[in-house]
């Protein structure tokens, strides 16, 4: 029987004679090189190059903003100055004249309020067996056209005619009377198309700007101004009667203007005109004249106090 036997060992030497494999060897079987210590420093003044590169690019961009924004920028406010600041309050004390001057005037203003309720009242009486005429003024109280009047205007009279501020004339009666305060309200039969109440205002201090409207001495529609004199007045008038807590004004009032209205510079009824004081027989105006507070006069027609 044969003998089997293991081949061999392949020899790994070359034989003389042999050829050998030129193949080259693998790069990536071997380990590379490290880098050299110049390399390594030119690496780091590359990435300084750069990074110095970049800082000087964004000074270049600030500065240019900065440039652009000192260039564009308005400029800002000037320094005051003393001369500046004299200049400017007068230009103010100006403006503020000419605004003044170009506002109408506060009896203007208080006319234009009361005018579409004033009423002329005209009355006819018998005196010692002849017809006597006299005249007063009156105002709109009430959207019903109540006229709020002085009493002794159209106390004893046996015919009352009223006209509205339009020119409507009416006949009327005396709806109410409080002789201790000199009060009567009038109901006319016939009214205005359009009925324009007056608007009552409240107390005023002494001192305070007044206006009286009413048809003195004939003259309708006349405006006097004046000022509160004094509050609280009590006096005596005609028929031995005493009147108290009247108004004390230095508006010209005369024959015409009793019943009629006294204005705030709102042109709010502040009071009725009553009477005027003076020492001779004549009724002229002497500076002083009164009126019956509004609260006390409207409490007379029947409205509640103010």
């Amino acid at each position: 029987m044969a003998r089997v036997t293991a081949p061999p060992a392949p020899d790994t030497a070359v034989a003389p004679g042999a050829r050998q494999s030129l193949r080259a060897p693998d790069p990536q079987s071997e380990d590379p090189a490290p880098p050299s210590r110049r390399e390594k420093v030119r690496t780091r003044l590359g990435r300084v190059r750069r990074r110095t590169w970049w800082v000087l690019v964004a000074l270049v961009v600030i500065v240019g903003l900065v440039v652009a924004y000192a260039v564009t920028r308005p400029p800002g406010p000037p320094v005051l100055t003393q001369r500046d600041v004299d200049t400017s309050v007068q230009r103010g004390i100006a403006k503020q004249a000419e605004a003044d001057a170009a506002a109408p005037a506060d009896g203007s203003v208080a006319h234009t309020a009361i005018e579409p309720s004033l009423v002329l009242i005209q009355t006819r009486e018998t005196v010692g067996g002849r017809a006597a005429e006299g005249s007063g003024a009156g105002v709109v109280v009430n959207a019903d056209g109540t006229v709020l009047t002085a009493l002794h205007v159209v106390d004893g009279s046996t015919a009352i005619t009223v006209t509205f501020a339009d020119g409507t004339t009416s006949p009327a009666k005396v709806a109410t009377r409080a002789p201790q305060s000199d009060i009567a309200t009038l109901t006319p039969s016939k009214l205005p198309e359009t009925v324009v109440p007056a608007v009552l205002g409240g107390a005023l201090p002494v001192g305070a700007p007044v206006f009286a409207v009413g048809h003195p001495l004939g003259l309708t529609d006349s405006l006097s101004a004046g000022v509160v004199s004094a509050l609280d007045r009590t006096v005596r008038v005609d028929g031995d009667r005493t009147l108290e807590h009247l108004i004390q004004i230095d508006a010209a009032v005369n024959p015409g203007n009793s019943g009629g209205p006294l204005l705030n510079k709102a042109g709010q009824v502040v009071g009725i005109v009553t009477g005027l004081a003076n020492p001779t027989d004549q009724s002229l105006f002497v500076g002083i004249g009164f009126a019956v507070p509004i609260a006390t006069a409207a409490g007379a027609a029947g409205s509640p106090p103010r």
